[in-house]
């Protein structure tokens, strides 16, 4: 399961995705997690459709997508290219807590996590 946070620091959720400027991409893999590598996402784009497709394809093969806020329609495009969006439950929420409570969450998954973990089989 790869999960792409959209953060300034690679430490925190601190970003909003349409203005994101660095999306960081990390792996759980049953009970541990890695960093897999970073994504420039700075190009600026005034089409509001165009920039959020872009931003998008930016996630690459991301299964969550976390931020600190996300509009509704960029959610919807988000979700109906497969990948779920999170947002942050409080401002500067560390990656590596949300890292570990993933990870928790593995042994008794959610509804929308359950799918995530079928889809990897």
């Amino acid at each position: 399961m790869k999960i792409a946070f959209a953060s300034t620091d690679n430490i925190h959720v601190n970003q909003h995705f349409g203005w994101c400027k660095e999306f960081y991409i990390y792996e759980i893999l049953e009970d541990s997690y890695n960093f897999v590598k970073s994504i420039d996402s700075s190009i600026e784009i005034s089409d509001e459709i165009e920039k959020l497709t872009y931003k998008i394809e930016c996630l690459e093969d991301s299964d969550i997508l976390y931020v600190q806020q996300i509009g509704p329609k960029a959610s919807r495009m988000v979700q109906a290219c497969k990948i779920f969006p999170m947002q942050s439950a409080k401002e500067n929420e560390k990656i590596e807590d949300i890292l570990n409570l993933l990870i928790k969450m593995r042994s008794n998954p959610p509804i929308w996590m359950r799918r995530l973990l079928e889809n990897e089989s």
